[in-house]
């Protein structure tokens, strides 16, 4: 008698589908057993629980409705929630890891991506590119706007990182090679894996003082909510880039504004109390020149996602052959998350 091939279901709304699967990858996760499609362009919790009916992986994204409590009682044979984005906290509540269910998450491919736009930033910021362009746009004289706009070298610079998970990790990786001094602030990291990744590990108000560029990167619990305010933001040293690509509820945004209005600062801001961003959001207002600002989209490039969607096509199969997972989530990794 054949052995029943394993059910897949794929828990992804259209759009995130096909950002996240490629041909490739969808061939891949065909030829691993029956895989269920969604059928409509959005998904609710109904859908997600039609598809799920017998399955014993699934792969999930963003747009996919949050796990009740009580579904791996009606999915007895759920085994893994492959997760084709980061965070998992508001997916998957911790009673079920509790319950036996596996969490893999992909968090690790989007880090790369949000990287290398905090280096872009910092690069940018630096050598006041976009302020020679609209200068020489506007028809300022040539040598008038190179004296104008001062031009500083990112590897002479310090810079600051607060949180050392994914992408922090990656954005040191990319910053270390040009000479930059980078700090830490993470309460998780020892001195020597500090010392091992070349970073110093220093307390926030340290690191604040004495950065030349200053990166958030980490998660919202209840011990990070607000954690830069007014009494923070007014430790940077004048001219200081402060990057938010993490999330807008690190900080005090009221503040963060009064600082930028002020022109003490520059800020680099790609997350925010209200998104979408309201068209009449004051950090829409192009007299604030110190500031840039983009629409949460530092983790969205097209390799990322692929990569993303390939990964946790790539961990279903592992363990459907019984072979260890590479991206999983724990249940003690959950608690300091984003």
């Amino acid at each position: 008698m054949r052995e029943q091939a394993p059910v897949i279901a794929v828990l992804l709304t259209e759009k995130t589908r096909r950002m996240m699967l490629d041909d490739a990858a969808t061939a891949e996760l065909n030829a691993l057993g029956e895989v269920r499609w969604p059928t409509g362009a959005t998904m609710d919790a109904a859908d997600a629980d039609r598809l799920l009916q017998g399955a014993t992986a699934c792969l999930t994204g963003w747009g996919t409705p949050p796990f009740d409590p009580a579904a791996r009682q009606r999915h007895s044979q759920l085994a893994l929630v492959a997760h084709s984005a980061g965070s998992v906290r508001t997916l998957v509540p911790a009673g079920l890891f509790e319950d036996g269910l596996r969490v893999s998450h992909a968090a690790s491919k989007i880090a790369t991506s949000v990287a290398e736009f905090v280096v872009a930033e910092a690069l940018l910021a630096m050598r006041g590119i976009h302020r020679l362009h609209q200068r020489l746009r506007k028809g300022g004289e040539w040598l008038d706007v190179r004296a104008a706009v001062p031009q500083r070298l990112l590897g002479a610079r310090t810079v600051g990182i607060v949180g050392a998970g994914y992408v922090g990790r990656a954005v040191m990786r990319l910053l270390l090679p040009f000479g930059c001094r980078v700090l830490v602030v993470d309460p998780y990291l020892s001195d020597s894996e500090a010392a091992a990744l070349g970073v110093v590990r220093t307390g926030l108000d340290d690191a604040l003082a004495a950065s030349d560029v200053i990166s958030l990167h980490a998660p919202v619990l209840p011990e990070t909510r607000r954690m830069i305010g007014a009494r923070e933001l007014a430790l940077l040293s004048p001219g200081a880039l402060f990057i938010n690509t993490a999330r807008a509820e690190l900080v005090d945004e009221t503040a963060l504004l009064a600082e930028i209005r002020s022109g003490r600062i520059e800020a680099a801001l790609d997350v925010f109390d209200n998104e979408p961003l309201p068209l009449n959001s004051p950090f829409r207002d192009p007299a604030l020149v110190n500031v840039t600002i983009s629409p949460h989209a530092a983790g969205h490039t097209e390799e990322a996602h692929f990569a993303q969607g390939q990964a946790m096509v790539d961990e279903i199969g592992r363990l459907l052959r019984g072979e260890p997972l590479q991206h999983e989530v724990s249940r003690a990794m959950l608690d300091r998350m984003a």
